[in-house]
């Protein structure tokens, strides 16, 4: 066997963190398919609680700032490259397993590759574990002194997992459970797939991989055995720390310790989430103090709530900004503003490039688009409001439309300070309405309107005196000839 590095602690503090102080890669196997996911996608492709498997895996990396982070492709290798490079982790490369053919041979297309070259120790890990963080890695790290070391954890229930095998001197072997004797399957420890490894003496036991097994592959468990002679340290962990994600059940299960894992860190913060088991919050985002999340809340994306906000019951929202005090009740909000104090909801819709300003109010079934709603002004009912700009304290009545499309383009439509449109109004952009103006119900506006005037677009209307009494007879005539 090569000879070893000196020991170093790989981790010390500074500045309040923690820094390598050996060359550290990370590698990240992501090649396999996932069959029992029944998927077209690729396994480390499926999102939970709002990040994908893969990237889930990368961000428990991040804390490590390790000098290389190497991510192994195969399956749909295009898009999970994709996926890995899009989590930005400095030093981060990905290297293409064209034929797979086992854990093992997996990496050592990583190391075959160069992309490890100058690393000391090598960080391994599957990119089916969602549930990891980094205190695990980092404790497998600092206690890694050797040619290998690895995490290991004890199941009631090891089926589908290799055995640990131990004697006197430490691990021995971790065997397959389809190469296991029934003796063997009656070990409760099992190996989870991380491990740290002298690079050295990774490369030669990759290289002393055989395929003579009972599924034909290069296993990287039997790393292990060979590395044993010169001493295998392994650590033991709670279960449910490195718990790996093989089908759907699975992944729901972790989908929900995740979103639990959000919401706890939330509500520690001192935001009061009512009813966890119905409240979802992606990673990403942010609420501030004293925010209120009632049942049914889906916040997704970049999305931001802030301090005092209520947000809830039956409301999702996609990479929007709720500011201090305002609420949101029963609505979707993609891409929206909501200013300080402003009220959305019952049931409206607000799409991309929707604000509104502080103490402004958008009611009941009525979707905006693309338009501000001004400080204290109000769209209470049934409205559509689209490429418009609302001035301070106007009122919108019920059933206005902003008719903003021509078939061609779309047109802006203005609405100024104080103004107030009547209900069932129809705003034909381009069109303007005049600070303090008033139109009359049912008007179809196609021309601007002055400042602090009227406009009043109606037909005149008819009264037919017993009309209802000849139309009962004609009715009735045409019942006789049929």
């Amino acid at each position: 066997m090569p000879s070893l590095p000196a020991r170093r602690d790989p981790f010390a503090r500074a500045g309040g963190g923690w820094v390598a102080t050996v060359t550290v890669a990370g590698v990240v196997l992501a090649a396999g398919k996932g069959t029992r996911f029944r998927s077209d996608l690729a396994k480390v492709l499926h999102p939970a609680a709002g990040r994908t498997i893969l990237r889930w895996v990368l961000e428990a990396l991040r804390p490590l700032e390790l000098d290389r982070v190497v991510v192994v492709v195969g399956h749909q290798g295009e898009a999970v490259a994709a996926e890995a490079e899009a989590a930005g982790l400095p030093g981060l490369r990905t290297v293409r397993q064209d034929e797979q053919n086992g854990t093992g041979h997996a990496l050592r297309a990583a190391v075959d590759s160069g992309a490890l070259q100058g690393a000391e120790t090598v960080l391994v890990l599957p990119g089916d574990v969602p549930l990891l963080t980094a205190a695990p890695l980092r404790a497998l790290l600092d206690a890694h002194d050797g040619h290998g070391t690895l995490l290991t954890t004890e199941l009631d229930d090891p089926t589908g997992y290799g055995r640990v095998l131990r004697d006197a001197g430490g691990v021995r072997a971790i065997v397959e459970e389809r190469d296991a004797t029934e003796e063997q399957r009656g070990v409760r420890e099992v190996g989870v797939s991380i491990y740290a490894f002298a690079h050295k003496a990774l490369a030669e036991a990759l290289h002393r991989l055989s395929t003579d097994n009972a599924q034909g592959e290069e296993y990287l468990t039997d790393v292990v055995e060979i590395m044993a002679p010169a001493g295998v340290g392994a650590i033991l962990i709670e279960p449910g720390e490195v718990a790996g994600v093989n089908d759907r059940v699975q992944l729901a299960d972790a989908g929900g310790v995740l979103r639990r894992r959000i919401l706890e860190r939330l509500m520690r913060d001192g935001v009061t989430v009512v009813d966890p088991a119905t409240t979802y919050v992606a990673p990403e985002v942010t609420v501030g103090p004293d925010a209120v999340l009632l049942p049914g809340t889906h916040l997704e994306g970049a999305t931001s709530v802030g301090a005092g906000a209520t947000v809830g019951p039956g409301a999702r929202l996609v990479d929007t900004t709720v500011e201090d005090g305002a609420s949101v009740t029963y609505s979707v909000l993609l891409g929206a503003r909501v200013g300080p104090g402003a009220k959305v909801g019952p049931f409206a819709y607000l799409r991309p490039g929707a604000r509104l300003e502080r103490g402004a109010k958008v009611g009941t079934f009525v979707e905006v688009k693309g338009s501000v709603i001004g400080e204290d002004s109000k769209v209470p009912h049934l409205s559509y409001i689209g490429d418009t700009t609302i001035g301070r304290g106007a009122n919108v009545g019920a059933a206005t439309v902003t008719v903003n499309y021509d078939g061609f383009e779309k047109h802006q439509t203005v609405i100024g300070d104080g103004a107030r449109i009547g209900s069932d109004t129809m705003l034909v952009a381009p069109v303007s309405v005049g600070a303090d103006a008033y139109t009359g119900a049912g008007s179809v506006i196609t021309k601007d309107v002055p400042e602090g005037s009227l406009a009043v677009e109606r037909g005149e209307q008819r009264v037919i005196e017993g009309y209802a009494e000849r139309k009962r007879k004609r009715m009735a005539g045409d019942d006789a000839a049929v």
